[in-house]
């Protein structure tokens, strides 16, 4: 019997508009700034209602940048969009195939294979930042891509997501490939790759937005403005001298640095809840 206390539902619906309200809020404030001047943003007096200059401050920043950003705009997402695609594929590549490794083949330490992975975990960018300095500088992959890219795309949480999925998987699938003369790539290809899409589309998601977000280490290995991403370009827009400071630039940067990560998580919303939810196939 479903018991009716609509007290209780009110609540509940009462603190979880409260919570969108609290979290929404300064974004609805920088998307306003960003239809204002510097001198309304500055003086405290800005209005909750949208301003006029949201055609100027928008195409300024895409196309011509801030007084403290070399670069537009566009050239910055593009920087952050390559890196976190970069990012989102190479970790989904290599930690499908150590899973599919881990999983379905049978060699010496295989189990200590995956835990020596698995605690790698507790090794973040931070921790191992020097030495990955040290060797992208000396294979001189400063100011590229694959400087960017190719020492954040090892990924434990892939491998191990993608290992709890291949164990659910019937080993009758397996049985039955075996029987059709299908081989290891192919079982990989035909069979479990369909099966593992839901899955790689949530990693996808978590990645990209890992990726795009990412600011220690493109601020150590970039030094040509033409190599900055937009979280970097944000805080070098932003000064300590509220004079010096284009804030509608800045909160025009801030909103379209929004815009990606948004739009990849609408359009991948149904697949990255069924990725992370369903365990049996």
């Amino acid at each position: 019997m479903v018991e009716n206390r609509p007290f209780r539902d009110f609540m509940a619906y009462l603190t979880l508009v409260i919570g969108v309200i609290i979290v929404a809020f300064p974004v609805y404030l920088a998307i306003m700034a960003s239809t204002f001047d510097t001198a309304t943003i500055i003086n405290g007096n800005m209005p909750l209602t949208p301003g006029d200059q949201a055609p100027e401050n928008y195409t300024r920043a895409l196309f011509y940048g801030g007084k403290l950003a070399r670069e537009p705009v566009s050239m910055m997402m593009m920087n952050s969009m390559i890196m976190a695609l970069g990012i989102a594929f190479g970790k989904i590549l290599i930690s499908i195939l150590s899973a599919y490794a881990v999983v379905y083949f049978k060699f010496p330490f295989r189990k200590t294979a995956f835990w020596v992975i698995f605690i790698t975990l507790m090794l973040p960018v931070e921790v191992r930042i020097y030495p990955t300095y040290k060797i992208v500088a000396d294979l001189g992959l400063l100011d590229t891509y694959t400087g960017l890219i190719m020492p954040l795309i090892a990924s434990a949480t892939g491998t191990l997501l993608f290992r709890q999925f291949f164990m659910t998987v019937p080993d009758e699938l397996l049985e039955a490939s075996k029987i059709d003369g299908a081989g290891a790539f192919r079982f990989f290809k035909d069979t479990l790759l369909p099966l593992s899409m839901t899955t790689i589309a949530a990693l996808f998601v978590i990645q990209f937005i890992y990726g795009w977000n990412q600011y220690l280490w493109p601020l150590l290995i970039t030094t040509k403005s033409s190599m900055q991403t937009i979280v970097i370009g944000i805080k070098k827009m932003i000064t300590t001298t509220d004079a010096l400071t284009e804030w509608q630039i800045a909160m025009t940067t801030a909103v379209l640095a929004m815009v990606p990560p948004v739009l990849v998580v609408i359009f991948m919303q149904r697949l990255f809840v069924k990725g992370l939810v369903e365990t049996e196939k």
